[in-house]
């Protein structure tokens, strides 16, 4: 395989995941409300997410997709569940207050429900392997080595994890949390609004 190839899949995946997605909003929402550490391990729970699916589509479930249609309909439907239950929390804490984060008192997520929020947020959208499937098929060769699927592998967890990571940091600045904080209340409902959206999209799109 050559750099080239290396450096399209990276350049394809990064504007997906940069493409505004339930991941996107839930990454938006952890650091505004709860601080960068939060963020930062569901960054790494989305990076593990879409290696995850990125595995699954080099190992072929993109095919099993295809030849069975009622696999992929139980993963949308188990993927838009979640989704749905996310909107739902974020609209039933639309006018809790901000959290403390700082020496005044510790983060409201550990960092392990922090990663594993990032993790099945990522895996609800199994439309991510059909992606990935369509960037390795047309790009990937057949005899490719295994030390080549490791680094692209690598390279789609670093991709996506210091993305979201970078988001993450943004939106837990102090001057973002002021800001975020004045409309709460409206900001939680337009993104629980999003995420719903999101999950019902996961269903009726083909």
């Amino acid at each position: 395989m050559t750099v080239a190839v290396f450096v399209s899949i990276l350049l394809l995946h990064l504007i997906g995941a940069i493409s505004p997605g339930p991941a996107f909003v839930m990454t938006v929402r952890t650091a505004a409300v709860e601080g960068f550490r939060p963020a930062f391990f569901a960054a790494v729970g989305l990076g593990t997410a879409a290696v995850c699916w990125a595995l699954a589509a080099l190992l072929g479930l993109n095919l099993l997709f295809q030849v069975a249609p009622s696999a992929l309909l139980v993963f949308k439907l188990a993927g838009a569940a979640f989704l749905l239950w996310i909107a739902w929390q974020t609209l039933r804490h639309a006018d809790a207050p901000l959290p403390q984060v700082d020496a005044n008192g510790p983060a409201p997520r550990t960092a392990r429900s922090a990663f594993r929020l990032g993790l099945f947020t990522q895996l609800a959208n199994p439309k991510i392997a059909v992606f990935f499937g369509a960037v390795f098929v047309g790009m990937v060769p057949r005899d490719a080595p295994i030390w080549a699927m490791a680094a692209i592998l690598a390279m789609i967890f670093l991709d996506e994890m210091l993305w979201y990571a970078f988001v993450g940091r943004v939106f837990s600045l102090a001057r973002v949390r002021a800001l975020y904080a004045r409309a709460k209340r409206w900001i939680d409902r337009a993104f629980g609004a999003l995420i719903a959206a999101f999950g019902i999209r996961i269903i009726v799109n083909n």
